[in-house]
Parts: structure tokens; sequence; C-alpha cells
């Protein structure tokens, strides 16, 4: 397979024709459960946003990168708080439970040269911010948008169209 050139055009439709959704129509079902998981007000919006921006950046999606940032914005986030979630650790903009939600995430999403990805250290730093249950959602925001990470890298959806609709 050869490589594209880094100042080649870059195509403003999606690698996969079809919507997946619609060839597979049970994911609906999965989608809404991982939402309403999320969603259950025991991790603030703010931080699952922050958290899925971040896996969106080292998966090396342009899509979920975009759809999270817009997600932050129509937020009311700040554009120092969206543009600092790549540096995070040395941002003065994320609360300590943030950085230890956003820390979970990297070390979930990257290998470890070190052995374990989640070390103790990391786990009993994050459950000093998050009670149980919210430490659990934080566990399935992390899984829910790794759950989307190959849609977005195999069928290359196009990146700021609708979140409902980004293959038209």
């Amino acid at each position: 397979m050869e490589a594209r050139s880094i100042t080649a055009e870059i195509p403003m439709a999606p690698r996969m024709t079809d919507d997946p959704a619609e060839l597979v129509p049970e994911l609906a079902a999965v989608s809404a459960a991982l939402f309403k998981v999320t969603g259950n007000g025991s991790v603030p919006r703010s931080t699952i946003s922050l958290v899925q921006l971040r896996a969106g950046q080292i998966a090396g999606s342009t899509y979920l990168t975009v759809l999270h940032t817009g997600f932050l914005r129509k937020a009311g986030e700040s554009e120092e708080r969206i543009t600092s979630v790549a540096s995070w650790q040395d941002s003065p903009y994320f609360s300590a439970a943030e950085r230890a939600a956003l820390a979970l995430t990297e070390a979930v999403l990257q290998p470890s040269a070190h052995g374990e990805r989640v070390s103790d250290e990391l786990y009993a730093e994050a459950a000093e911010h998050y009670e149980p249950k919210a430490l659990a959602t934080l566990m399935f925001a992390i899984g829910q948008v790794n759950f989307f990470i190959p849609v977005a890298l195999i069928a290359k959806p196009v990146p700021g169209r609708s979140f409902s609709d980004p293959w038209k």
C-alpha cells in the first residue's frame, strides 16, 4: 500500500459510502445504551467530552476530534480548555479530577513501556476524585469512544457533518 503524500488533498467524502448504522441497525440500541450510561449525571458532561476529545486526538481521528470539539463549544467550554486538551499535562485550565480522567484516558489508549497501562497509583488517584459510580461511568465513557474509534478510522465519516448524518 502506497503512503499518501502529506500535501495531498483529503477528500470530503466518507471512505465507506454506506452508513454502518443502516447496514447494522442493531447499532442504534447499543449506541443509545452507551449514551444513557455516560449521561447518568455522576460525571460532568464536560469531563466526558474532554475525555472523548482526548481519545479522538490519541486515535488520530479528525472526525472524533471535530465532533467532540463541537460538543464542548456547544456546552460553552472556553477555547483555552478545548485547545489545550492535547497538552493537558501542562495546562492550567483543568481541575485535578479532570486531569485524573484525562490521565486514565491516555493510560487506556496508549501502550505502556513500563508494564500495566493503568497502574494502581493512577487508579487510586482517580478514585480520590470520583466516587465508585462516577469512576465506573468514566470507565464506560472511555469505552464508549473506544467503541466508535474503529468506525471513525475505518469508515472515515466526514468531519464537521452532523453527528447523526456524517455519511450524506
